[in-house]
């Protein structure tokens, strides 16, 4: 399926914003980005918990026997959209909880993610994605705390991303351990890490794939890793047991700049 021919005209908040590319019809990227330093909390849970948040079409994907959820924070840096600058709208932050599912094609399997929810700090990001792809964004005040020395961060540092729900902070948090590494093939961060594809339920009931496109990324071990948050406010009673636990693991990794497909339904 094609991209549809974008007329600026028809979005009046993107005035005075600055286009780089070739014409839209012609675009085969509907984002590019970098995302850095992903702070990763891992958790393992009951398949049971997730299969109502499956969409059609792809299946639950499992590490070593055991089935995943992940509070991922991370930073959102030199945004385009369509290839087009939004002034204040290309450096954020990004808090999601998300899962794993893999999808059977005739080329192999496909393993990708299903967001329960994404917190962004800006409300046109969270409409743009909705409207898109029909993903699970809200806007929320948000701030993060990173320490970095000479753009690398720092030996032994901290990484922490916070929003703001029902006029409390949440947040989650890490302090590093040495130098990142490249994940060993088969390990848990290879599984976390290495799903490209993306999975939303759509309002007919299908299902929509976008491919997410970026290097392999090396990681940090981490100590100290929490999170702080209105559970069951925010993701529901359900969720409050697992995520009031212990991470199974956790880690930050590097990231890289990437790229987003549009969507294609499944």
């Amino acid at each position: 399926m094609g991209i549809p021919r974008f007329r600026k005209e028809s979005f009046p908040f993107l005035t005075g914003v600055r286009y780089a590319g070739p014409s839209y019809c012609l675009m085969r990227r509907f984002l590019t980005a970098e995302w850095r330093y992903l702070l990763m909390l891992n958790y393992t849970v009951e398949p049971d918990l997730l299969r109502p948040h499956v969409p059609g079409g792809v299946e639950l994907d499992a590490w070593d026997g055991k089935t995943y959820l992940s509070m991922v924070g991370f930073l959102f840096l030199r945004t385009r959209v369509l290839g087009l600058w939004v002034p204040l709208h290309t450096n954020f932050e990004e808090v999601n909880l998300r899962f794993y599912v893999r999808r059977r094609t005739p080329e192999g399997w496909r393993r990708g993610v299903v967001f329960i929810k994404e917190i962004v700090p800006r409300r046109l990001i969270a409409t743009v994605a909705r409207v898109c792809y029909n993903e699970p964004y809200a806007a929320m005040p948000m701030r993060h705390c990173i320490e970095v020395e000479n753009d690398r961060l720092q030996n032994g540092g901290s990484v922490e991303y916070a929003w703001r729900f029902q006029d409390r902070w949440n947040s989650l948090r890490a302090t590093t351990i040495g130098a990142p590494l490249s994940p060993k093939e088969g390990s848990e961060e290879e599984f976390i890490t290495e799903h490209y594809w993306g999975y939303t339920t759509q309002p007919n009931g299908g299902c929509k794939e976008y491919h997410v496109e970026h290097a392999r990324w090396n990681v940090w071990r981490v100590r100290e890793a929490a999170l702080h948050c209105e559970i069951a406010s925010l993701y529901g009673a359900k969720f409050t047991k697992p995520l009031g636990a212990s991470p199974q693991s956790a880690f930050v990794a590097e990231g890289s700049p990437i790229v987003v497909s549009p969507g294609t339904a499944i």
